[in-house]
């Protein structure tokens, strides 16, 4: 397993890429359907932005767990890996805003691509090891699904905070 781990993790970050790219875009494809608003950025906030990198890689996390069944600690590094990339985009895009000011559209999808690279390179190195010190991986899938259940809770019940505002329209969720 050891030697394809780059391999996967190569693959997770294409797949996310491709898949995050498309749902940034499907909600209006789809004409604002509500179905798929869970799932795809409904405006351009933040909030929005972190739902376009969590699906493609919890999902991609669902399927690669069948092929590492053998290691223990799986969901534990999924989860470090994917709350990593979850805080990056933030982290990434405020610093920059609150240093430069208002970023062109280029530099927010390089902190897209950015923080999903950095997800999947620190897994690659977890993987490799095998040390990520887990001992409840229930809790790891748990606080996943926790964490997809507040995707989807506050897509249509957003809280009124600053990264759940569009930038543009000053609009919270639908």
């Amino acid at each position: 397993m050891k030697r394809s781990v780059g391999l996967w993790q190569l693959m997770g970050f294409a797949v996310t890429s491709f898949a995050g790219t498309l749902l940034h875009f499907l909600y209006e494809w789809l004409g604002k359907s509500p179905w798929i608003a869970p799932l795809s950025g409904v405006n351009e906030s933040t909030w929005e932005h972190m739902k376009l990198l969590f699906w493609p890689m919890l999902f991609f996390a669902v399927v690669q767990s069948f092929f590492f069944r053998d290691c223990k600690a799986f969901w534990c590094i999924k989860l470090r890996g994917i709350t990593l990339g979850l805080a990056l985009i933030p982290v990434l895009f405020y610093t920059y805003n609150g240093v430069i000011g208002k970023s062109p559209d280029w530099i927010n999808i390089a902190i897209f691509f950015l923080s999903a690279a950095a997800s999947y390179l620190y897994e690659t190195r977890l993987l490799r090891r095998e040390t990520a010190g887990c001992r409840h991986p229930r809790l790891a899938r748990a606080v996943l699904c926790i964490i997809a259940v507040l995707f989807v809770v506050f897509t249509f019940a957003t809280p009124r905070m600053g990264i759940f505002a569009d930038p543009l329209t000053g609009a919270y969720g639908i």
